[in-house]
């Protein structure tokens, strides 16, 4: 008998598990997709009844020829591919593209890749699922449809080259409804009046809050509103009405799933949606750690279920009673439940042995790999605790009728806690009040009011649009990422910090969607459609249906767009700056091209004057209040400089950030680079003050500071604004050039095949 083929997807996985499987078994890998629609065509009959036209990927053939040897000198073959649907329709074209026979033809899955797993795996083949497969395939053809139909609609009535797609489509109008929510929004004043109290013969302080009369709560809306209650109280005294204690318990968020998993690393890390999940692959494949061949070291990272294994259940108990008590371990085994738009097919991303802590593996990893990993880690072992419990104390105060209120709570137990805590990222201070009993006469030191106005909705980022998506039902974990890194590739929705903002682009296109294609961009609409694919997955509904259900309202629309658009070409309004054209006085406008967005004179070809964007970043300068932009230096460099440097004179290369120092009140900077970075506050006669030899750059040499100045193409910077070292450091010997060549290509060599791997999504049409 010959050896049996296990087909992986990834190389990387291959090696890890012909290691576990041992010398009667050869895996190889196959990279993904190796026949699809083909690019150039529709690749869909769908007078036929919506035959697809499945062709071998081109420049693929080398590695279709080498399965197909493989297979057939295998007795057995083993399709392995990743556990989801894309998975299981990979496996299914691997199938008929390679002609497998199917008495020789098994299915497996890994939802870890770890040897017992990998084991247990082997051992329980199963056929491929088509219902899996014929969602995946409903899916491709849909927004195979939808992409290569409507977007050259667009190209004729807009601009060429716009794209249009059943996701990316609805997800911009998500961003473009947000701002025209910010647009209407009109600001509301409200007040604020805090009275600072002491009790009898103490020199201890502590604030409440006014809530209202007696009777019922009251909003104070204006001056004379704050000036009435400030009336009333003067003079009158402050006594304690109430005092009421109680313990208050907290339990730990969940395991994460994909979209929690991009969240709280866009949060905590500062890494986009698309890098979490680049650097989530390297670690589900496999890395060698803790002297052991490569191993897994988490579960599959495309999931939305909440579920965890009897098996991960019992190690992280055990794990939590010895490490840290058994009053750390509820009383029974958590359980989580996912949302209804879940389809429950994985268990959660969690460690896939939670006994290698992320200190053991620290050495092993990258900066990246470990940061993501400590999170899973902690976040799953927190969900596995006791919970957390506080005393809380909630003091009523009356005077003359009125109410202010006051509250502190202190942490009694830690629970899950000790190991992660969801709402916060650092330790919190500590709120105390002085012992206060029923009937206390309390001293007034202080009324302190403030005129507050109602805020607008927060812009989305991108990990409150992943949020959005998945509340709304809107795409799956694996098309989360694809689809906000697509949006901002067309320049739909462009960057501005953090925060996400349409372009007029993208409400020209967003607008024309809505008049015309109503359904493509309705969110309740493509939320149904989600749920019909699950029905599909689940052997409920023929796919083909689903298909000829949507294309009939969809063809309706494509010919009523044509016939009433005739000879109409819809502008798309420039985006007008406050910049000013030195040549001619206009404003300059934002204009695209092939290498992005710049701004240009609205005057060419008369007047051809650019220049490049410059983004304006959250905080005021430091020195004098303006404004901080985000600017390149000539070698390439980024730095951040006030609007007015060539007056001012202040630029940096630390990072501004919307905090401000909560001693001196002026905007707080943080490390460049990637991952997340404490902010700190660069004010010399701040109490914060955080002195650049204990911000984590290396000591620069006069030498660097005037390269770096030279860079910059100004003045060097102060003490505070000096580059950081590791952009000189790699210039100093030919030595350290070596060392950091072979450390990048070990980096690339554990996280390459990560990167390299790609799937089709309907975010891609």
């Amino acid at each position: 008998m010959g050896k049996a083929l296990v087909i992986m997807e990834s190389p990387a996985k291959a090696k890890t598990i012909e290691k576990y499987l041992g010398p009667g078994y050869r895996v190889t890998a196959c990279m993904g997709h190796l026949r699809d629609l083909p690019k150039s065509t529709l690749g869909v009959d769908i007078e036929a009844g919506f035959v697809p036209d499945y062709r071998p990927i081109p420049n693929r053939e080398e590695t279709i020829g080498k399965l197909r040897e493989e297979a057939a000198k295998a007795d057995r073959v083993y399709l392995a591919t990743d556990p989801d649907r894309e998975g299981e329709a990979i496996s299914w074209h691997l199938c008929e593209l390679l002609e497998l026979p199917p008495e020789k033809t098994l299915r497996v899955t890994f939802n870890e890749i770890t040897k017992n797993v990998v084991l247990e795996g082997i051992q329980k083949p199963r056929s491929i699922d088509m219902g899996l497969v014929d969602a995946q395939q409903a899916r491709r053809i849909l927004d195979r449809i939808v992409g290569y139909k409507l977007s050259p609609v667009l190209w004729t009535k807009i601009r060429r080259g716009l794209s249009a797609g059943r996701v990316q489509s609805v997800v911009t109008r998500l961003v473009v409804d947000r701002e025209e929510e910010i647009r209407a929004f009109v600001p509301e004043e409200y007040w604020l009046l805090d009275a600072v109290l002491s009790a009898a013969g103490s020199e201890d302080s502590f604030t409440a809050h006014y809530h209202g009369t007696e009777k019922k709560k009251k909003e104070l809306k204006s001056r004379a509103d704050v000036d009435a209650v400030i009336a009333d109280v003067k003079g009158a005294p402050f006594t304690v009405k109430t005092v009421k204690r109680s313990d208050k318990s907290r339990s730990p968020a969940p395991p994460f799933i994909t979209s929690t998993m991009q969240q709280e690393a866009s949060r905590r890390l500062n890494m986009t949606p698309r890098r979490t999940m680049a650097v989530a692959q390297a670690l589900y494949e496999g890395l060698p750690v803790a002297g052991q061949d490569s191993t897994g070291l988490i579960t599959y990272m495309r999931t939305d279920s909440l579920r965890i294994s009897a098996e991960a259940a019992s190690a992280a108990k055990a794990f939590i009673q010895r490490e840290y008590g058994r009053e750390y371990y509820p009383e029974r085994t958590r359980v989580f439940r996912a949302g209804k738009n879940a389809q429950d097919a994985h268990e959660a991303i969690r460690p896939a042995n939670v006994e290698l802590t992320p200190e053991k593996i620290r050495r092993d990893l990258t900066e990246e790999q470990y940061r993501l990993y400590r999170l899973i880690w902690r976040r799953f072992v927190a969900s596995q605790m006791a919970n957390a419990v506080y005393d809380n104390v909630a003091v009523d105060v009356l005077s003359a009728g009125h109410i202010f209120k006051a509250s502190a709570s202190q942490l009694k137990f830690a629970g899950f806690t000790k190991v992660y805590d969801s709402q916060k990222d650092e330790e919190e201070k500590v709120k105390t009040l002085p012992p206060l009993t029923e009937g206390d006469a309390l001293t007034l030191r202080q009324l302190k009011e403030e005129q507050k106005f109602t805020q607008p909705p927060a812009r989305y980022t991108e990990d409150t649009l992943i949020g959005a998506m998945r509340d709304k039902g809107i795409g799956r974990p694996s098309t989360y990422a694809p689809t906000v890194s697509t949006i901002l590739d067309r320049e739909y929705v462009v960057k501005e910090g953090k925060q996400l903002r349409p372009t007029a682009l993208g409400e020209t296109v967003t607008k024309f969607m809505e008049d015309r294609f109503g359904n493509i961009v309705d969110v309740q609409f493509t939320a149904n459609m989600e749920e019909q694919l699950d029905r599909v997955a689940e052997g409920e509904k023929p796919w083909k249906a689903v298909l000829s259900d949507f294309y009939g309202d969809f063809s309706r629309e494509l010919t009523d767009a044509e016939e009433s658009l005739k000879g109409v070409r819809i502008k798309v309004p420039d985006e007008v700056t406050s910049e000013i054209c030195p040549n001619c006085g206009k404003n300059l406008v934002v204009k695209s091209s092939r290498f992005g967005r710049f701004l240009g004179c609205p005057g060419y070809p008369e007047c051809t004057f650019t220049k490049p964007i410059v983004i304006e970043m959250p905080g005021r300068c430091p020195k004098c209040g303006g404004r901080i932009l985000k600017r390149t230096s000539k070698k390439g460099y980024t730095y951040y400089a006030c609007e007015f440097v060539s007056d001012c004179g202040f630029m940096t290369w630390d990072v501004p950030v919307k905090d401000d120092c909560p001693e001196c009140g002026k905007t707080m900077f943080k490390r460049s680079g990637r991952g997340y970075r404490k902010p700190f506050c660069i004010n010399e006669e701040c109490p914060n003050f955080l002195p650049e030899d204990k911000r984590g750059y290396k000591r620069r040499t006069a030498e660097s500071g005037d390269a770096a100045a030279e860079t910059a193409g100004t003045e060097a910077p102060a003490a505070e604004e000096k580059a950081p070292a590791k952009k000189t450091a790699a210039k100093k010997t030919a030595a350290k050039k070596t060392a950091a060549g072979k450390k990048t290509a070990a980096v690339k060599s554990r996280s390459g095949t990560a990167a390299k791997k790609t799937k089709k999504t309907e975010a891609g049409e």
